[in-house]
């Protein structure tokens, strides 16, 4: 395979996007074994996501009388 007189920079352009794709994948692995962890800590303390609202069940404050 001949890539003619640029191919230094054509191998060298590869290597560094797939460099900068390796980073960004192992960026975003850390952060999410991060949030997870922050998130889990935050379940073991009773403090919960606001979309689990719907299987809580509603404070006193919150129930509507018909009357």
């Amino acid at each position: 395979m001949d890539l003619g007189p640029h191919a230094t920079f054509i191998v060298a352009a590869y290597a560094v996007t797939a460099f900068i794709l390796a980073l960004l994948i192992g960026w975003i692995t850390a952060e999410n074994r991060t949030l997870k962890r922050t998130l889990a800590d935050f379940e073991s303390r009773g403090i919960t996501r606001r979309s689990d609202e719907r299987k809580r069940e509603p404070r006193k404050s919150e129930v509507h009388s018909v009357a």
